[in-house]
Order: structure tokens, then C-alpha cells, then sequence
């Protein structure tokens, strides 16, 4: 009966269509392959990394092309397979997970249609084919399913001197492009975009006024809004270097490295929790992100900042004790990534931790998605499955887990202090003095039992029974105490890590990413294709990490400088000469100003690797001070702005919204670093009602409130946070209706406005258009025009009114009535579009 009800409601198709009909169609499908819409590389990049995964280990043994037999004539192993379906029909309606057999089968949802039939799939992957469903079903593969390794040789990907994808090319140092217009640029960047300008017929924006310019400078750098005093003192500097010496103070503000460790613990994927099916505190990871503040204010060289994210534990101990401490906690960005702590398959465990860290080095720092080469060759970008594992094996031998066991262990380093150290050494101290008065105590009394028992007399093997009273009571006193001091023994702070495995050894590719099926065993070495730009020489004595981390940070490299310079770009525009920050393969975006890529990124080697250096740059440019002034006839050229006609206008990310809001409102806290987690080291989130008690309720930066998978804090999921369990090098900016709800209605604003309008009443130096003014000038960075200031007062006005007729005004006094007024005018102001955007 239920058989015919999944048939009835399926459409059962007589005959079975089997590999032969999947081929034909195959056959005919790849006729019109050329007019298939892509996949994004956001989705390609979702299907690779969480779903080609679940469907390589559950569903291909009885389901591809490959298997002895093709159970109810269905195939997964390619696009194509789901799309036509098995004996039911199609396995997947994109975009309909609830009419989705695939969905229905391994939700057990029908008694006779679950799927694998080995065991139900966890949640968490059930999720995932879910999302996938949800978001059209993206996957690049076309006709095949697992790539055989020797197709990479038939792509030519042995041969790195013949791939010609852009990226893996070694980096030019372009000579700077001559120009028609040489009085516009300021700088040589300037070159290269006046150069693409001109050759389209178009001209760069005027430049911005200064009070836009301060503004922009400022969140730019601190994330934070100019106070009136600072744009003041900027409008009334006449000196040529004026804007220079702006950019010199925010480069040396602390606010500045809380803004950028922000933008870099996007692409470190950094969470206070781990998330996935153990939501358990990450409580020491606030270590790592302070040092990322740090190493930003600090303008740690970006070579230096990569190996010892990467290999800080390998190298050499610095004389400087804190600076050793900060080596280890560098290497937290290999042990923050999400972990599923109870997967009860221990080695599947360790692979899927190395897979996420290679995942993340690769879009991290390379700009790759490594990670999508784990069960076949990569579908695009030259790496191979056998590169895949060949920087595995560096991982494999790295120890990221103290113990798989149920619930699993991350490795943490001790990183004491001399102070820590010193209250260490008292207390073994005092453990080794009771230690020693008890063995005292014991030998005398063993000594008297002795001269009492006489000659022949032989100590029993626990002599204590044999004590006097008075005895027994003062050892078992001290006894006691020894314990109590044992168990008072200071705590050596600790932070998340990675170190060196037990064993060296190389790694066998896994068939189709499963580890119960190996192949040959591959040397541990970097990609063929980027070999040809160095490759290290790996010790039998040690995991390769150092070595590996060194390479990526060479001056040859041809994608560490460009990476990072494309982020560097992209937090300050908007968008990166190349869109796509995290991918730069085959399905990235190519680089809209290839020539500048490569220059600024020689500039970024030969400045000594300085992030700063690249702010000044780049700040310093015509470029970067043109206003963003609409150009009709610009737009109707490039209305994407691509060429960078204007300054594109951006809206604040979700912390610079909350941190502005505090900053305006007098509210903000300016601590730097600490943490704020209310939940132990490895405690659980949630208790038994799976409620969060996480509390958000500060004023400090939101860079220090905790990030915790599974329930991110509403106010950043409204503001489009980053999804904390993936590398994120950029953020979308949506606009949607609780936006603007939060505006009017969240106890944040309402408090914020509430505490503006008191401060400005009591500002008795001012009459109320000098108060409207210095409200426009906190808000906006600019006085109010006369017309807006009429308004306002007018405002203010109705405002009154209108608590009066409807009688809230009876409980309020007439300065209760102003407060509220002026409250709700300040509410106004800060739910303004002008508020939340950067011109």
C-alpha cells in the first residue's frame, strides 16, 4: 500500500530508465550544454564543499555510473543523474526541497523510501542537502561525476609552464600608463584608472568635500564616526598634507585594528563557539582575535602575520616572552573552524578537520577552493586530487585534536606569562614543603614503631594503622591539606592551537574522499601547478606546516600579495579589483584592472609587506578622493561602476551600525580586547530548553561581543553578518523591511536617541538650531542646510502637539514633553539612510 501511495503521488514511470537511459540523455543533453545557466561560484563552491561530500560517502555505491549495479535507476555521480531521475522520477526540484524525493528519502519520511539504507544521515547533513535544494541545487558537474586522476594530465595541469589561468601567471611589474589628463591623478595608482577611464571616453568624479572625505577616511579606518571637533580641526587645516596627517591619526588609533582584525576574522572564520552538532564554547578563541587586533595596530608585516597563523609554534622562540605567546595563539586560525565533536567515525573526523582547514588556507590566502579537489580532480582550477592530498599530509601529521573520543578535544597551548609562571613555581613549592612534612611525620613515627617492635620487628606494608591516635589525626590533617593545596593549583592560560602530530608520514588519496578506500601514497609537496614558483623541500623529521607557510608567504608567489591586495582594495571600495575576494580560479571574477593588480601588488612586497603602507597608498590617491556625484552618461557606459568612475557609496556592515549608534549616543565603551563570554572553556551553550543565555546587553565595540554559530545575535543576521563557519571575504548588503523596523522600533535605537536628546537639551550654550546643527554634525558629519533646520524645529513642534492631544502629555511635565520630542527628532536622524551609508 505505501509503495503505491510514493508511486501514486511520484508519477511511477513505467520501465526503468537504468545506465543506458541515463547515458542516451546524456548524450543529447550535452547538445545543449552550452545553454545551461552556471552555477554561481557561491554556489558551486556550497555544492563542493557540503554536498558532492554527503553524496561521494552515502549515496554513490549504489547510485553512479560505476556501480555494480544501479539501485532504482537513479544516478547521483552527475547534474544530470538527479535531474532526470530514477524509477520515480526526478530526485530534486530545485528550489522545492519539500517536493524533492532526495529530501524525502533521507528525512525517512516513508517507510519504504529512506535513504542510505544503512542509516539515517545526521541533521546537520540533512541541512545541508537541504539549503543546497533550497538554493536552486547549483553543481558544475556536467556529464561526469568523480574525475579520474589522469584527467588532470590531459588537461595539461603537469605542465605548469602551459596553464594560462590569469592568476597562476607570475605577477608583472606593469610600467604606470601614460594618460591625457595629466593634471588629474595624484599618484601613479591614479594612472591606471584614468588610463581604462579614457580609453571608454569617460572622467573620473570630481573629488569629494572635505566633510565627506573625513567621514569616509575615518570609517574606513576605525569603523567609527569623526566627532565634530575632529572634522572641525580637519575643515580648518589649510596645509597640503592635511588629509594626510587625518589618515596618520586614524592608522594610530586603536579603533583602527578593531576595524581591520574585523575584516580579517571574516576570512579567519572566527566564532566563540564551535557550532555544528556540539555548540560548545571556543572559550579562549578572544585570544586569537586580540591578537589579530594587535598584530593590524602593530602593522605586523603580512608575510610574518601569515606564517604565524599558519606555523607559529615552529618558529624560532623569540627572545621576547609575549612575543612567543603570540606565535602560538597565531596558529588558533588552524583550530576555529566548526568540528562535528561526536562523529563517532574517528578517522572520518580528522579528515573532514583537514579538509576545512585546507578549504580555509586556500580561499585565506591563496584565493582557491583547495577544498573542492577531496573526492576528484578539481572541476576547474588546476589541483589535482593527488595535490589535495598532498597538503593533506602536512595536516595529517599536524595535531589539531587532543582526543576524537565522543566529545572530541581541540588542542589548547599553555602560554603562562612570567607572572603566571611565578605563582606556578610557589605553589609546587608549597605542595613540595607539605609533601616533605609529611614524609616527616611518617618516617618518625615508622622510626618509633621500629626501636618500639624490637629486634626481628618488620614494618607492615601500612604501618598508619599502627600510629597512636595523635598521630593518625595530625597526618590525616595534613593529608587533607596536601590535597586541598593540590587541588588549589593555579590555572596556566591556554589558547587554542595547533602542534606537531606524534608520527610523520604521507597520506594515501582517499577514492572519492573516503578514507576506507586508499590509493598511492603522495609525497607531501605544494600544487604542480605552482611549483614552478618554488617548491620546499619537506622534512622526514616534522609535519611540512613551516615550510608550506613560508612558501605561501614568498615574495614569488603569485597569489599571496594579489589576495590580500584585492582585500585590501575591496574594504575600501566596496568591491575588489577581482569581485570574487576568495575565489580566483576558473569561476572567480578576472581582475577589471589586471595592470594595477600586479603593481599595487609589487608595491605591497617591496613596502615590506605593510598593510599600512597599502592604506596610505591607495588613500592618498585622486581615486580614492573622488565624491561619488551620479554621472548619467558614465552609467550608461558601466553602470556597475566597475572602472571606478566614482566613489561607490556603501552601506556600514552590522557592527559599524551598532558601534555608530553607540558612538553618536555617548554610549560607547572603548576597552580594547577581553573577553565577554558568560560560557566556560568547552561548556555548552544551550541548556535543556535550547535557549541561548548568551548576554549582548554592552557598550562595548561589537567586535568583542560573542559570535556564536547556530544563533548568530539578531541585530548582525539582520545587518548581513558573515556566516561565521565558512571563509567570508566579503559582505552582501541587503535591503529588507526589519531593517528598517529595527530603526524604529529596537530598544538600542530608542535608547541611543533617548540619551542624544538628553545631552543636547542640557547643552545650555546652544538654543535649538544650535542643537539641531551639532545633532546633524554627530550623525551626518555636516550641519544641517537651512531648510533641514526648519524643519526640525517645526518638528519638535508637532511633536509636542501631538503628545498633548492625545494625551500623553497629562503624566508629563513640560520638560518631560521636550525630552520626548527631541527624542523622537533624534530617532528620525538616526534612522535616515545618511546615517547608515558612506559617500
Amino acid at each position: 500500500m505505501i509503495g503505491n501511495r510514493v508511486a501514486q503521488r511520484r508519477g511511477f514511470r513505467s520501465g526503468v530508465i537504468g545506465a543506458v537511459g541515463i547515458m542516451t540523455a546524456m548524450l543529447s543533453h550535452a547538445a545543449a550544454g552550452a545553454d545551461e545557466p552556471q552555477a554561481s561560484p557561491e554556489g558551486v563552491a556550497f555544492f563542493e564543499t557540503h554536498v558532492r561530500p554527503i553524496l561521494v560517502e552515502h549515496c554513490y555505491s549504489c547510485h553512479s555510473e560505476d556501480s555494480p549495479r544501479i539501485r532504482g535507476g537513479l544516478v547521483l555521480d552527475s547534474k544530470l543523474g538527479w535531474e532526470v531521475g530514477g524509477d520515480l522520477g526526478p530526485s530534486v526540484v530545485p528550489g522545492d526541497p519539500e517536493n524533492s524525493l532526495l529530501i524525502e528519502a533521507v528525512r525517512y519520511e516513508d517507510v519504504l523510501l529512506k535513504m542510505p539504507p544503512e542509516g539515517k544521515l545526521s541533521d546537520q547533513q540533512i541541512e545541508r542537502l537541504v539549503e543546497w535544494v533550497e538554493m536552486g541545487a547549483p553543481d558544475p558537474r556536467v556529464g561526469d561525476g568523480a574525475m579520474p586522476s589522469e584527467a588532470s594530465k590531459a588537461k595539461g595541469w603537469d605542465d605548469p609552464e602551459a596553464i594560462d589561468l590569469w592568476s597562476f601567471q607570475p605577477m608583472s611589474d606593469p610600467e604606470v600608463p601614460g594618460v591625457s589628463d595629466a593634471s588629474w591623478p595624484e599618484s601613479d595608482l591614479d594612472h591606471f584608472i584614468l588610463s581604462e577611464l579614457e580609453a571608454r571616453g569617460l572622467s573620473p568624479a570630481p573629488p569629494a568635500d572635505r566633510r565627506t572625505l573625513i567621514r569616509r577616511a575615518t570609517f574606513d579606518l576605525t569603523g567609527l564616526p569623526p566627532t565634530p571637533e575632529e572634522v572641525a580641526a580637519f575643515l580648518a587645516d589649510e596645509a597640503p598634507d592635511a588629509f594626510d596627517r587625518v589618515v596618520e591619526r586614524l592608522l594610530a588609533s586603536p579603533a583602527y585594528g578593531e576595524r581591520w582584525g574585523r575584516h580579517w576574522l571574516d576570512v579567519a572564520r572566527y566564532a566563540d563557539s564551535n557550532g555544528s552538532d556540539e555548540n560548545v564554547a571556543h572559550g579562549n578563541a578572544w585570544k586569537y582575535r586580540d591578537y589579530v587586533v594587535e598584530a593590524f595596530n602593530a602593522d605586523r608585516p603580512y608575510d610574518r602575520f601569515v606564517v604565524e597563523q599558519l606555523a607559529g609554534d615552529l618558529l624560532p622562540e623569540p627572545d621576547e616572552p609575549e612575543e612567543a605567546r603570540k606565535q602560538l595563539i597565531a596558529t588558533g586560525f588552524l583550530s576555529l573552524g566548526p568540528k562535528v565533536l561526536a562523529e563517532p567515525d574517528q578517522q572520518k573526523m580528522e579528515m573532514d578537520i583537514i579538509d576545512e582547514q585546507l578549504d580555509t588556507l586556500g580561499r585565506t590566502f591563496l584565493g582557491l577552493t583547495i577544498g573542492c579537489a577531496r573526492c576528484h580532480d578539481h572541476k576547474f582550477d588546476p589541483i589535482s586530487t593527488a595535490d589535495y592530498y598532498a597538503l593533506a599530509g602536512i595536516f595529517k601529521n599536524t595535531r589539531t585534536m587532543d582526543s576524537f573520543e565522543t566529545v572530541a578535544r581541540w588542542h589548547e597551548h599553555e602560554i603562562p606569562t612570567a607572572e603566571d609562571l611565578a605563582r606556578k613555581a610557589e605553589h609546587e613549592a608549597e605542595i613540595a614543603e607539605a609533601e616533605a612534612a609529611i614524609r616527616r611525620l611518617t618516617e618518625e613515627a615508622n622510626a618509633r614503631l621500629i626501636a618500639e617492635g624490637g629486634e626481628g620487628f618488620t614494618l607492615p606494608e601500612k604501618p598508619e594503622s599502627l600510629y597512636p591516635e595523635e598521630t593518625k589525626e595530625d597526618l590525616k590533617q595534613r593529608q587533607d591539606a596536601l590535597k586541598a593545596l593540590q587541588d588549589e593549583a593555579p590555572e596556566m592560560p591556554t589558547a587554542m592551537g595547533v602542534t606537531e602530530g606524534e608520527e610523520v608520514a604521507d597520506l594515501a588519496i582517499h577514492i572519492r574522499g573516503s578514507h576506507l578506500t586508499l590509493g598511492e601514497v603522495v609525497p607531501r609537496r605544494v600544487p604542480t601547478a605552482l611549483a614552478r614558483f618554488g617548491s620546499p623541500e619537506f622534512s622526514a623529521s616534522g609535519s611540512g606546516r613551516l615550510e608550506l607557510a613560508r612558501w605561501i608567504a614568498d615574495e614569488d608567489h603569485p597569489l599571496t600579495a594579489r589576495v590580500m591586495v584585492n582585500r585590501i582594495w575591496r574594504w575600501h571600495f566596496g568591491n575588489g579589483l577581482v569581485e570574487s575576494t576568495d575565489n580566483f580560479g576558473v569561476l572567480g571574477t578576472g581582475p577589471t584592472h589586471g595592470a594595477l593588480l600586479d603593481w599595487l601588488a609589487h608595491r605591497f612586497v617591496e613596502d615590506g609587506w605593510s598593510v599600512k603602507s597599502m592604506h596610505r597608498r591607495i588613500m592618498g590617491s585622486k581615486t580614492y578622493q573622488m565624491s561619488s556625484d551620479p554621472d548619467p552618461m558614465a552609467a550608461a557606459v558601466d553602470p556597475e561602476n566597475a572602472l571606478l568612475w566614482r566613489m561607490p557609496i556603501r552601506r556600514l556592515e552590522a557592527e559599524a551600525i551598532r558601534d555608530t549608534l553607540l558612538a553618536v549616543g555617548g554610549r560607547l565603551d572603548r576597552q580594547v580586547g577581553g573577553s565577554l563570554l558568560t560560557v566556560e572553556n568547552r561548556g555548552y551553550f544551550f541548556n535543556h530548553t535550547s535557549k541561548d543565555l548568551t548576554n549582548y546587553d554592552t557598550d562595548r565595540r561589537s567586535l568583542y561581543l560573542p559570535i556564536v554559530r547556530n544563533n548568530l545575535y539578531d541585530v548582525f543576521q539582520l545587518f548581513d553578518s558573515s556566516d561565521a563557519s565558512v571563509p567570508v571575504g566579503d559582505r552582501e548588503s541587503t535591503t529588507v523591511a526589519p531593517q528598517a523596523l529595527f530603526l524604529m522600533n529596537s530598544d538600542l535605537v530608542l535608547r541611543v536617541a533617548s540619551d542624544l536628546a538628553a545631552d543636547l537639551l542640557a547643552r545650555g550654550d546652544r538654543d535649538d538650531a544650535g542643537r539641531i546643527t551639532l545633532l546633524y554634525e554627530r550623525a551626518y558629519a555636516r550641519p544641517p542646510s537651512a531648510e533641514e533646520t526648519a524643519r526640525a524645529l517645526a518638528a519638535i513642534d508637532r511633536l509636542a502637539e501631538a503628545w498633548q492631544s492625545d494625551g500623553g502629555a497629562d503624566a508629563m511635565d513640560e520638560d518631560a514633553l521636550r525630552r520626548e520630542s527631541w527624542t523622537a527628532l533624534c530617532q528620525v536622524i538616526l534612522a535616515a539612510n545618511e546615517f547608515v551609508y558612506i559617500r
